[in-house]
Parts: C-alpha cells; structure tokens; sequence
C-alpha cells in the first residue's frame, strides 16, 4: 500500500513538474486536472488510513489482546 501511494504520488509531482499542458487540461469550467489529481491525494490519504484501521481493529487488536492476556497470566496480574 504504501509503494502504490508513493507511486501515486510522485506521478502528481512529475507531471505537475513536467507536463504542465497535459496538468491544466480543464475537466470541467475552472477546475482542471492537477486539481482533480491535488484533491484525490487527499481521497487516496484518507481510503488508506481507513482500510488500515479495519485492518487494525480485525487482525492486530485480537493478536494484542490474546498477548496482554498472556502476559499478565504469566506475571500474575
């Protein structure tokens, strides 16, 4: 995950860099593609900070979980 949004990353950087034409295409009135790019960098952020707390709360919590248990099993807590 996180070498594809480095790579979607750096894709905005050099074509903002070296594409400028193909970067101020309009889409739609004034809004233009490096736009559209600029907000789904925010998009993309925010999908992977989500698909990783699923992540979290599904595999990672229950293995914390199962390993404080044990913990303090053997310390006697």
């Amino acid at each position: 995950m996180t070498i594809a949004f480095l790579v979607w990353y750096f894709l905005y950087v050099v074509c903002s860099n070296w594409a400028p034409d193909f970067m101020s295409t309009k889409v739609v009135g004034n809004i233009n593609i490096a736009l559209v790019f600029g907000l789904l960098q925010f998009v993309t952020t925010f999908v992977i900070a989500y698909l990783y707390a699923q992540f979290a709360r599904t595999k990672l919590d229950p293995l914390a979980t199962r390993l404080r248990e044990q913990f303090d099993e053997e310390v006697g807590k």
